[in-house]
């Protein structure tokens, strides 16, 4: 028995498959052409493709079209059936496939909303992208590099703190901060006598201007107001001449026997009354006469009483004249100021080690009795002291730093500084062991001294630095941390 349509697809006739009533050939002819248009919307243009780029089986690429030459095999496999065609021999009927073409070129542009001036988006194929495959370990390799680069980023790091910490690279810059600037190409005192901004036309006399009209020479001359020199300001005063012990002895009777006569003759005038008689164990019996004849007992006893009474008056006399404490000070205080107002002089010493707690309280101590203002820098390898102050507080603060403290010498730790968690230990007196340090090679050494225009400083105090940058970060603040690279030039 025949079959319509492509093998496979439509029902079959026989009697095996037929179970529900049969359908007439009209009714056949219309499903399978549905069937086929779904199949050719669903496969599209792409015929010789599927999905994802493959290539279709070679039993569908046929799919949706009608061949004369299948019949044969349709009409052979149908013979087979048990039951005849009853299609009197007529061609199967023409199937209508579903146009899915869009519309023509020439519908587009009888188009009214058609606008020739937006074309079309073209449509690029889809190129085919290769399976590219990784290589077994590159992802491995680069995971290792990464940690190389950071292993080597941390010891970068770590080496800068340490050299930070050593001051290696503090010393680097050293040399720089004794270099001198180039001189100007002209001075600014010649800007006004020469016409441009060098030397260069010095030999041409039209290029001078001192006989010109506009030259600053002129035949006035100015009397400019006189200024004390600072230096006078500092002359120590004249002293008087020596005189030997004579004649000192003999300006001192000169001396009494004029105050002796101008008494007697304010007596002789009434203005003040006679003093009594001095009497003393050596002239009692001149002087009282008959009184001590009578009764010596008694007159010894006078002249004891009196005796203790004038000691007792000479005795208030000079407690009344001795100054308070709170006088002392002031008086203190206002000589150092004088001193401080002649004249300010500055003195910069470099010591080696500072660990003995004694060296530091002394020399704390003694800035602020002498009214001296700066700081001390102490550092690991060296310790810087700036003073400033008057002539006389330099020169006493000079003597103590250089003669009164012996910088050798190493004692014990307080027990307030064994105490302090906070004390560096190179600050400290003993070693971690608990030994003293050995301080033999210890020194205090002058690489500065001599007269500043003003105060750098407010006040005293000091300060501890670890590194080099933090020493001259301070001492930049008052702008002498050349002080520092002079001290590390210094052995």
């Amino acid at each position: 028995m025949d079959r319509h349509g492509s093998p496979g697809l439509g029902p079959r006739n026989d009697a095996g498959s037929r179970v529900q009533k049969p359908e007439s050939a009209s009714d056949k002819a219309a499903k399978l052409a549905a069937l086929k248009a779904r199949v050719s919307a669903a496969i599209g243009t792409t015929k010789a493709k599927g999905g994802l780029n493959v290539g279709l089986h070679p039993a569908l690429e046929d799919i949706g079209q009608w061949k004369p030459g299948n019949n044969k095999s349709n009409d052979t496999r149908a013979g087979s059936s048990s039951r005849p065609r009853n299609d009197g021999g007529r061609p199967p009927p023409k199937q209508k496939t579903l146009d899915l073409s869009g519309p023509s070129l020439d519908e587009i542009k009888s188009n009214p909303y058609y606008d020739a001036n937006l074309g079309a988006p073209s449509v690029k194929p889809r190129q085919t992208r290769q399976l590219v495959f990784n290589q077994k370990g590159k992802y491995i390799q680069q995971a290792n590099a990464l940690r190389r680069q950071a292993a080597l980023e941390a010891l970068k790091k770590k080496i800068a703190a340490g050299t930070r910490k050593v001051g290696i690279d503090e010393d680097k810059d050293v040399e720089k901060s004794f270099l001198i600037d180039a001189p100007p190409e002209i001075e600014w005192w010649d800007e006004g006598l020469i016409n441009g901004k060098n030397y260069d036309d010095i030999d041409d006399p039209m290029a001078i201007k001192i006989d010109t009209e506009d030259t600053i020479i002129t035949r006035y001359i100015q009397h400019p107001v006189p200024i004390e020199p600072p230096q006078d300001k500092n002359v120590p005063a004249p002293k008087p001449m020596y005189l030997t012990p004579a004649e000192q002895a003999k300006l001192r009777r000169q001396r009494r026997m004029g105050d002796l006569k101008e008494e007697q003759a304010k007596i002789r005038l009434g203005l003040i009354p006679a003093p009594p008689p001095k009497v003393k164990k050596g002239n009692l019996m001149r002087v009282l006469g008959e009184e001590a004849v009578k009764d010596p007992t008694a007159v010894e006893a006078r002249v004891n009483r009196e005796i203790a009474e004038r000691h007792a008056k000479h005795v208030e006399t000079n407690e009344e004249r001795k100054l308070t404490k709170e006088q002392k000070h002031e008086k203190l205080a206002a000589n150092q100021e004088k001193d401080a107002a002649k004249g300010l002089h500055m003195l910069v010493f470099k010591i080696n080690s500072l660990a003995n707690g004694q060296h530091r309280y002394k020399i704390n101590i003694n800035a602020d009795q002498q009214a001296l203002t700066g700081i001390v820098i102490m550092h690991p390898k060296q310790n810087l002291i700036i003073a400033e102050g008057g002539e006389r507080s330099i020169m006493q603060y000079k003597k103590l730093l250089e003669n009164r403290i012996n910088w050798t010498e190493n004692l014990a730790s307080r027990e307030k500084d064994a105490q302090n968690d906070g004390l560096k230990q190179w600050l400290k007196a003993e070693t971690e062991n608990g030994d003293l340090k050995d301080l033999a090679e210890n020194q205090c050494k002058l690489i500065f001294e001599g007269e500043i225009k003003s105060r750098a400083f407010r006040k005293w105090g000091s300060k501890v630095c670890e590194t080099d940058s933090e020493a001259r970060e301070v001492l930049s603040k008052s702008k002498m941390e050349n002080f520092w690279n002079l001290a590390k030039s210094t052995r």
